[in-house]
């Protein structure tokens, strides 16, 4: 059986390859067709019956140029169609037994069908039975009533009806086709999205990570490095600190890079994502660093969406960093969460002090500026950082507690978090 089906598909495949041949090829056998059924002579109550007078010169030609115009029947369907038609009808005129023209009539008003629309159709169709039928009944041998009459109206009425069907089916698979192929591109589009926004989200937490933390064990170095000699109690508690920060950064990036594992690896992060319930402790860590951070909150009590959580932590870990690396060593810094009606502002102040103060976004910011902004934007909120009138920085973001866009999921994140404290 399957020798059988492969050699049915490479005929049918290199006949697709190559219309015009399959034309000729039916345009022959429609002769052949036609040039057998004119030597058959209908004789009542035994069917028909073939007698040995053969067709006359006009009659082979008449069939000759029909079968002809068949091999253009893709190219001009409705063109074929009329000349077959009309030598169907010159035939019924002038030839007596009439040539079996409307065979080929048949086979162009099935083009027809296939190739068109349906108003097209039937108003050809119904068209072209009409003056067959008149011409066969009206100028044909036989009597009008006859039952070769009515043959010729059955046989393109059923070509009308086939060619509609094989459109309507080549346009359901069509249709069928196109929906699959869209499928397959609207999935990979998606799943290239989702890559591409884990790949970022990861991205951004690594920075903040890394940022935040190896900021904090550079000062403590150097603290430790100034005091060594002169101070050592004071120089063993900066090595505590960086101890301390090296094991918080270490700790954060095993949880971030414990995404990617597979999800049957046992070694799955199962610490929180970090939020404003521990707001304190990342103040902590810059006060132990010499920087002084105010914090005011408005509800502490009231939780945040998780993602929104998320959010506002980084973005006051960023800024604090900004400010510790930028600022000077007589910066001060204050940090504000309030909730105004549905949305959520973070602000953070720094006095400045320093002659590295970071330019404003616009002015080539570094990556984190860009991270707290896509965090911002992917929440559906706003970002604001520049340079405060007669120094220092200020950032301040508004996230709405109702994200417009999804948040990536974090397989270790609740629902809601517990507001800053």
């Amino acid at each position: 059986m399957t020798s059988l089906g492969t050699g049915f598909v490479r005929p049918r495949r290199w006949l697709r390859g190559h219309p015009l041949a399959f034309d000729r090829g039916l345009a022959a056998a429609v002769l052949v067709c036609m040039i057998c059924a004119s030597f058959a002579e209908p004789d009542p109550g035994h069917g028909p019956v073939f007698h040995a007078r053969p067709p006359g010169p006009f009659s082979v030609l008449l069939m000759v140029l029909a079968a002809v115009a068949l091999v253009l029947r893709r190219r001009r369907p409705v063109a074929v169609l009329a000349v077959t038609g009309l030598l169907s009808a010159v035939g019924f005129l002038l030839t007596d037994p009439p040539a079996p023209v409307v065979l080929s009539v048949v086979i162009a008003l099935f083009t027809v069908a296939s190739r068109t629309d349906r108003p097209t159709t039937w108003r050809v169709g119904l068209l072209t039975m009409l003056v067959l039928t008149a011409a066969a009944m009206v100028v044909g041998p036989t009597p009008w009533y006859s039952q070769e009459n009515v043959g010729v109206l059955a046989w393109t009425g059923l070509a009308c009806a086939a060619g509609d069907a094989v459109r309507s089916r080549r346009a359901f698979i069509d249709a069928i086709r196109e929906r699959a192929e869209r499928a397959e591109r609207t999935r990979d589009e998606e799943a290239r999205r989702r890559v591409a926004e884990e790949r970022l989200r990861i991205a951004r937490d690594l920075h903040d990570v890394v940022a935040h933390h190896i900021a904090l064990v550079n000062v403590q170095a150097g603290v430790a490095a100034h005091v060594m000699d002169k101070r050592p109690d004071q120089a063993k508690e900066a090595l505590a600190h960086v101890r301390e920060a090296s094991r918080s950064a270490l700790n954060e990036l095993r949880a971030t890079v414990g995404l990617l594992r597979q999800s049957g690896d046992p070694e799955a992060p199962t610490e929180p994502a970090p939020g404003l319930a521990v707001l304190d402790a990342l103040v902590d860590t810059f006060r132990n660093a010499g920087l002084p951070v105010e914090v005011a909150c408005t509800d502490p009590d009231s939780p945040l969406p998780a993602a929104v959580d998320l959010a506002a932590y980084r973005i006051i870990q960023e800024a604090l960093t900004n400010v510790r690396k930028h600022a000077g060593a007589d910066a001060k810094a204050e940090v504000s969460v309030v909730r105004v009606g549905e949305t959520a502002e973070i602000t953070v102040l720094d006095g400045g002090g320093g002659q590295d103060t970071p330019p404003a976004p616009a002015d080539g910011g570094g990556h984190g500026l860009i991270g707290m902004r896509e965090r911002v934007t992917a929440l559906g909120g706003t970002l604001t950082a520049a340079p405060r009138y007669g120094g220092g920085f200020r950032v301040h973001a508004i996230l709405p507690l109702t994200s417009r866009t999804r948040a990536p999921e974090r397989p270790d994140t609740a629902g809601t978090t517990g507001g800053c404290a």
